[in-house]
């Protein structure tokens, strides 16, 4: 891992730990934010739960993938992860912020920008293959490799098969010449 991943995943990393730590704490605040979706998100589950506990879900979601991220395990399913989970908190937070004043406007605004600026971060890392082929590009080598490997063996094959049908001519002529000249 080159140093700029070593410094940069634990720094984008800890402001989705610090808010999925602070989900957890005050679970009852972020059910209450995100009631709307939570209420959805419950009632399409194949289980019985209720908003605290699925807001502590996302809180744990958001601590755990934060982790992983931070520590360079699973960075790119964590990134993608946290990438989901910050543009729903993006969203909820854009939705319940006052605008009532020009200050609530503003904050709105800042929180917007910056949430939407982790979001594009998480979502680059979650790209990022730290300079190792990704799974597409690998696939797709493979089929190339495959193919040429085919064609070869159908050239050895025809070369294989040339070779035979001239030795059987050879050995046809011959013998019709024994044959007539006998």
């Amino acid at each position: 891992m080159s140093v700029v991943r070593t410094l940069a995943r634990p720094m984008l990393a800890s402001s989705f730990v610090i808010a999925g730590l602070d989900k957890l704490k005050n679970a009852d605040d972020t059910a209450q934010q995100l009631s709307p979706l939570l209420r959805k998100a419950a009632a399409s589950l194949p289980f019985q739960t209720d908003e605290k506990t699925l807001a502590r879900v996302i809180g744990g979601t958001q601590v755990g993938a934060g982790v992983l991220f931070g520590l360079g395990k699973f960075s790119r399913l964590s990134a993608t992860v946290l990438t989901v989970v910050s543009l729903l908190n993006t969203f909820v937070e854009w939705r319940s912020a006052d605008i009532s004043s020009k200050e609530g406007r503003e904050s709105r605004r800042s929180q917007l920008l910056k949430n939407l600026s982790l979001s594009g971060g998480a979502l680059l890392a979650s790209v990022d293959t730290a300079g190792k082929p990704g799974l597409a590009w690998r696939a797709e080598h493979l089929a190339a490799d495959a193919r040429k490997g085919a064609a070869h063996l159908a050239a050895d094959a025809r070369k294989t098969t040339n070779k035979k049908l001239s030795k059987a001519d050879k050995a046809v002529r011959r013998a019709v010449e024994q044959a007539t000249g006998a």
